[in-house]
C-alpha cells in the first residue's frame, strides 16, 4: 500500500469543535510575533502567530485579534501598531506578551529595549524585523477582528534564529550566529 494511502487511513474525522480546532492549528507551524499597541502607560500588546503578509504593493500585513483582548480598544484609539518578529532568544518576551507571567498593559514592555516608529508604535530593538503600521481596516467576525495594517516603516535586525510555535510549544528555526560560526570552524577573533 502506498505511503500516502496509509497516512490517510490513520487520519480520523472529527467534528469542528473548539478544542479539536485548536489542536489542529497547533500542528501548523507559525512564526512568533509580538504586536504592540498604544503609547506610554496607555500601551499593551499580544503574542501572535497569525501575522501574515497581505500585499507587497503596497506593503500590508494582517492578523487576527480577539475582540475581548485588552489590545482591541487601544488599537481603535491609536489606529497604529507594531509587529515585531521574534528571535529564538526572545521566548521570554513572547511569554510576557502572551500574559503567561500575569503581566498586563505597559508592564509587558519591561526588561527589553524599545523604540518608536513614525506612528508612535513601540518597536522591539533586536527583533528579526519590526514593522510600524497604521490600521487600514478592522473586519469583525465572530470572536475576532481581522486587522489590516499599512506598513509605514520597516526595521531589519540581525540574522538570528527565528522563534516558531508548533504543537503548543516554542521552537527554534535556524542557527544562532555563534552556532553557525562554530559549525563552520570560524573564529570571532
Amino acid at each position: 500500500m502506498p505511503l500516502h494511502t496509509r497516512a490517510a487511513l490513520r487520519q480520523q474525522p472529527a467534528s469542528p469543535d473548539t478544542a479539536t480546532f485548536r489542536t489542529a492549528l497547533r500542528r501548523l507551524v507559525g512564526g512568533v510575533s509580538v504586536v504592540t499597541v498604544g503609547r506610554g502607560e496607555d500601551r499593551t500588546g499580544l503574542t501572535a502567530t497569525s501575522v501574515s503578509s497581505l500585499s507587497a504593493e503596497p506593503p500590508t500585513v494582517m492578523f487576527g485579534l480577539n475582540l475581548a483582548s485588552s489590545s482591541f480598544p487601544l488599537l481603535g484609539r491609536h489606529r497604529a501598531f507594531g509587529v515585531n518578529f521574534l528571535t529564538a532568544a526572545q521566548a521570554k518576551v513572547a511569554d510576557r506578551f502572551a500574559g503567561r507571567g500575569g503581566e498586563k498593559g505597559a508592564a509587558r514592555y519591561a526588561g527589553v529595549e524599545w523604540s518608536e516608529g513614525p506612528t508612535g508604535a513601540p518597536l522591539l530593538v533586536g527583533a528579526l524585523a519590526a514593522l510600524d503600521c497604521e490600521v487600514e481596516d478592522l473586519i469583525e467576525r465572530h470572536s475576532h477582528a481581522i486587522v489590516i495594517g499599512r506598513v509605514r516603516e520597516i526595521r531589519l535586525g540581525g540574522e538570528n534564529a527565528a522563534l516558531a510555535y508548533w504543537r503548543g510549544n516554542y521552537e527554534r528555526l535556524g542557527w544562532l550566529p555563534e552556532e553557525a560560526s562554530a559549525a563552520l570552524g570560524l573564529r570571532s577573533d
